[in-house]
């Protein structure tokens, strides 16, 4: 049966990876994949994680499976750091949480409860937006469209656009949000958009999904929840999938959660009941390690703490290598403006360059880039900086 399968195609960011390993060129740069990385080009443990993992070695008992809904203390940490403790959802009791094998799985866990409880739902998500989010929902057997949010002309969000699109949606649409730290645009809505947003929201009747995967990446943990905090605030159900891959650094351990919040709490609870059946019939048990580091640290007022600074050096090293950038390009005589680059947020950027220049990149000097132009600024270092400003500059 098996000599009837053909080649699937190479993801378009996991196959750059791929490729860039094969890479023999000293000098190449790896700008594609969505991982931290430090000025010496490593993607490090974090303290706070190595403290908590030799509390966790001293004192773990058991390897015993955890809950379908996973780690209690976790999906209790983790509501209080997407909501702030005393956010009227938290009070009135109308969330859930379940933990997820990082925000793939609660993505996907979310679509096949959108799926299986509300029926044919049709989810709209960003153009652009992070490659993986169609296939996550069209496996869960959703269709998908997509809303304006990209104003490449003035290198800015289209908020006209967006709105516009999503104040034609009704409650049989689901539209996915990105918290903050767009991928890949690296560019948010304000305080203000995300407001008129919640407005249409509940207006309209369309469910909002969070995709929330860089908390503590754009200004800091807090700041970056306010769009949430607004829409839990404001719209009686919501859906959120989050990850700590990278404001943790658990990148291999695929811890995130997927929370609902509902007009009550027994519709809480009952939409808790069929996310857990979701979840028993794809991986049933979630793992332990990588919950139990991230409750042990926002646990202990010292990790936390700790973990808080080492979040914002990440995040202000991200800042540093985009400025860093746009002043090494303007050096370099470059006839073009990329000033925006230092407006956006977060890891990843649309650096402005075209498919025949990435192309170029790749080819001639060994940068791997994907396709749309999108780089991961964490991928950049103090080493690697002049070899990719010269390049940029040889295929402008």
């Amino acid at each position: 049966m098996f000599e009837k399968i053909k080649l699937a195609p190479a993801d378009p960011i996991l196959g750059l990876n791929e490729a860039f390993k094969a890479e023999t060129r000293d000098n190449k740069i790896n700008l594609g994949v969505g991982v931290y990385k430090d000025d010496l080009g490593a993607t490090p443990i974090l303290k706070c994680v190595k403290k908590a993992e030799a509390l966790m070695l001293e004192q773990q008992q058991t390897k015993g499976y955890l809950g379908i809904d996973g780690h209690g203390a976790y999906r209790e940490a983790v509501q209080t750091l997407l909501f702030g403790s005393d956010h009227p959802v938290l009070a009135q009791g109308r969330s859930r949480c379940i933990q997820a094998p990082g925000g793939t799985g609660a993505l996907r866990i979310a679509g096949e409860f959108i799926k299986d409880n509300l029926g044919d739902k049709k989810v709209w998500i960003s153009n652009p937006s992070w490659a993986n989010h169609h296939q996550i929902f069209a496996a869960a057997g959703l269709t998908t469209a997509e809303y304006r949010y990209y104003d490449a002309a003035n290198r800015s969000i289209d908020f006209a656009g967006m709105l516009a699109d999503l104040d034609k949606l009704s409650s049989d649409d689901v539209v996915v949000l990105h918290g903050c730290c767009h991928n890949p645009t690296g560019i948010d809505p304000t305080l203000e958009q995300w407001q008129q947003l919640a407005a249409s929201a509940k207006a309209r009747g369309w469910l909002p999904l969070f995709d929330f995967a860089y908390q503590g990446f754009a200004t800091d943990v807090d700041a970056d929840a306010a769009g949430l905090r607004h829409f839990a605030a404001e719209v009686p159900e919501l859906l959120i999938a989050n990850s700590f891959s990278k404001n943790f650094g658990l990148y291999n351990e695929r811890i995130g959660a997927m929370t609902i919040v509902a007009a009550s709490s027994d519709a809480a609870e009952c939409a808790l009941s069929q996310a857990k059946r979701a979840a028993r019939a794809n991986y049933s048990n979630p793992p332990a390690h990588g919950a139990e580091v991230v409750a042990t640290i926002l646990a202990d007022a010292e990790l936390k703490a700790l973990w808080l600074q080492e979040l914002a050096q990440m995040r202000d090293r991200i800042k540093l290598m985009r400025t860093a950038l746009v002043d090494g390009l303007a050096s370099a005589g470059i006839d073009f403006d990329f000033g925006f680059i230092q407006q956006q947020n977060g890891m990843f950027s649309f650096s402005g360059l075209n498919p025949e220049q990435v192309a170029k990149l790749r080819e001639q000097h060994g940068i791997y880039i994907v396709g749309s132009g999108r780089i991961n600024v964490a991928g950049i270092t103090s080493d690697n900086l002049p070899h990719l400003i010269a390049a940029i500059k040889a295929v402008w």
